[in-house]
């Protein structure tokens, strides 16, 4: 693994299926931009179509013959995810990457449209929703690749069993390092799972370090004031650089799965992709499996890892 990898040395992805959440803008957009450059097929999965729109013009007018295409997809609300699932396994035999990228952070206390709190609703229980009733293109895609973005804020999370949906008391930064740690969990137990039923895919968790986008302005409601905007320019990496722990766990061929990448700099806050051990520490066998249980019961969604749809 070198430790200045930039994109530019990425694996080839030209034949590759790839879906993005939250692509619209910030990492995902900096993601989607990369790979449709490297002539990934891109399905930017995202909630306002016509942002997504806007993202798609703003990467034809970079690479014209990029292959890429606006997907809606709220994941605030199970019924949409369904959809878009649906309509994915009805155009599509085959998924190469999904990446687990959009989220939320630290709003005023509110639900998804199915009654979860909203972190961990759309940034954890969203994306395990997507990600089992899209497992049957994953899996029948050899070398197939699952990447979860979590955060710096899963270190000091933690899974409040008893208070999941924040009813008893919320706290809005706490609940976003639950739902960045439930992430980072989901991540290292379906690559076991893949293992596990003998699967050829893997599972890849990551994270940006600080990265300036615009999550806490949306996250929040309300815009972030001059000062702060300016503080947190100074102390964070672009975007295009927090992406590349995204880039690189879902190419870099050394990958096998369950591994963590975030930068390389000082307290793993700015810099090139490599891997962090933290999840070591991080990860609980116990903790996570309880987690998966829960998320089958409150999303509906059971993963089904049928050998019959596995390449031989």
């Amino acid at each position: 693994m070198t430790d200045k990898w930039n994109g530019e040395e990425m694996a080839d992805v030209s034949k590759q299926t790839i879906v993005i959440t939250g692509a619209n803008s910030g990492l995902g957009f900096e993601t989607a931009f990369s790979l449709a450059g490297k002539g990934a097929e891109i399905i930017l999965a995202v909630r306002n179509a016509s942002k997504g729109e806007r993202a798609l013009d703003r990467i034809f007018s970079v690479y014209p013959n990029a292959n890429i295409r606006v997907m809606q997809l709220d994941l605030s609300d199970l019924s949409s995810i369904r959809h878009f699932a649906d309509s994915y396994k009805e155009n599509y035999d085959s998924l190469s990457v999904l990446i687990n990228n959009a989220g939320v952070m630290i709003p005023p206390y509110s639900k998804t449209k199915d009654g979860f709190e909203l972190q961990f609703g759309i940034n954890h229980l969203g994306h395990f929703a997507l990600t089992g009733l899209l497992l049957p293109r994953i899996l029948s895609t050899p070398s197939s690749r699952v990447v979860t973005l979590s955060s710096l804020a899963a270190i000091n999370g933690f899974i409040d069993f008893d208070n999941l949906n924040g009813e008893n008391g919320y706290k809005p930064m706490k609940y976003y390092g639950q739902s960045k740690l439930a992430n980072l969990l989901f991540a290292r137990e379906l690559h076991h799972k893949f293992n596990q039923h003998g699967a050829s895919s893997i599972s890849v968790a990551c994270h940006p370090g600080l990265s300036h986008t615009n999550l806490m302005s949306r996250g929040s409601g309300k815009p972030i004031n001059r000062f702060v905007h300016y503080l947190s320019k100074s102390m964070t990496q672009p975007a295009s650089m927090g992406a590349l722990p995204t880039l690189f766990a879902a190419t870099e061929p050394s990958l096998t799965g369950g591994e963590y990448i975030g930068p390389d700099g000082k307290k793993s806050r700015k810099g090139f992709p490599k891997k962090d051990d933290i999840i070591d520490t991080l990860y609980n066998e116990e903790t996570s499996k309880r987690l998966w249980d829960i998320s089958e019961t409150m999303t509906e969604v059971n993963y089904r890892f049928t050998k019959s749809v596995m390449p031989k």
